[in-house]
């Protein structure tokens, strides 16, 4: 049994996991401040009050399983990543302590408003560039880092900290739709159109840009017979956005977000596609990199159990918590 292989896999599935069920709490906080009464920010904050906090669990199930499990890897990656991981993790925490601080205050509020905002911008916007940095690629020789302290800060990983914003306020703005009571949703349907053109049009300018940067994306994606097969992805990619925006003039918010998240779907399969199999594109592969198939063994017995419990726990909160908001009642 490929046990690497395995675990190459299920770090993959934390990965997106956390991408598409922090992305939407995330893109919450961007849109904080557009609120235009303390109510209505109020109520954004208890849309996802209830469960960001288990949303994060697969960030810490992600980078945890990147150490124990790859552990090469993880000591390539972080040096050249230690400084938006950093602040990443410091938006987090602001982030974090403004959802309980707020509700605590009224005088001081508008501090706790800021430190939401700015804590989830700096999160996805660094998230974003970690993403570019990966695709660009890692300078690594005889199985260390090589490159510089600033590395990560390129054209490349700014464009695509920028298009990560745009698409995790789609799916905040989506969220909020079904989330929110019905006369509070205007906005948020001119928002999501705006962030999906964006978004849609970042993806288009992303997709030829890396492979006209890097032959091996350029030879993985367009090289016969298996251009035939990966091709399906943007072909998907195309009618998925030409659901999401048909929805969202038809005004289905429901539907509305399940085409984001395949679009979101659809652009992890294409990463997959670009990068495998290496775990630090394009310089280690995840068999390189992984721990002894006796650890590897072991750390699996133990996921085995831990993951369904993730899965159960998430999904019984979202659960609890559906429906749409009260507006005389609240999560704090």
């Amino acid at each position: 049994m490929d046990y690497a292989l395995i675990w190459y896999i299920l770090i993959a599935i934390a990965v997106f996991a956390y991408v598409i069920l922090d992305g939407f709490d995330l893109g919450i906080g961007i849109l904080f401040l557009s609120a235009q009464t303390t109510k209505e920010r109020d109520l954004m904050m208890n849309s996802v009050a209830p469960v960001w906090d288990g949303n994060e669990t697969w960030l810490v199930l992600g980078g945890g399983g990147l150490f124990a499990v790859f552990p090469l890897a993880y000591s390539v990656v972080m040096p050249a990543l230690y400084a938006p991981l950093i602040m990443m993790l410091l938006g987090l925490i602001f982030r974090g302590v403004a959802f309980e601080y707020r509700f605590r205050t009224k005088r001081g509020q508008f501090l706790w408003d800021s430190s939401f905002f700015i804590g989830s911008l700096t999160a996805t916007f660094t998230q974003g560039m970690m993403l570019g940095t990966l695709l660009q690629g890692v300078k690594v020789v005889d199985r260390q880092y090589s490159g510089g302290w600033f590395d990560w800060f390129t054209p490349f990983s700014l464009y695509c900290g920028f298009l990560t914003v745009a698409a995790y306020v789609l799916l905040g703005a989506c969220w909020l739709l079904i989330k929110m009571p019905e006369h509070y949703q205007s906005q948020y349907y001119v928002t999501a159109k705006r962030s999906a053109i964006i978004m849609v049009g970042m993806v288009a300018i992303l997709s030829i840009w890396l492979p006209i940067r890097n032959d091996f994306i350029a030879d993985r994606w367009f090289s016969f017979p298996q251009a035939l097969l990966f091709l399906l992805i943007p072909a998907l990619s195309i009618y998925l956005a030409y659901l999401l925006f048909k929805d969202l003039i038809e005004h289905m918010p429901v539907k509305a977000y399940l085409a984001s998240l395949g679009l979101f779907f659809l652009a992890f399969l294409g990463f997959g596609v670009s990068t495998y199999p290496f775990i630090v594109p394009h310089s280690l592969t995840y068999v390189q990199a992984a721990a002894p198939d006796t650890s590897l063994k072991f750390l699996l017995s133990g996921a085995v159990f831990l993951l369904p419990l993730i899965i159960a726990y998430t999904a019984y909160s979202y659960y609890v918590f559906r429906g749409r908001l009260n507006e005389d009642e609240g999560y704090h």
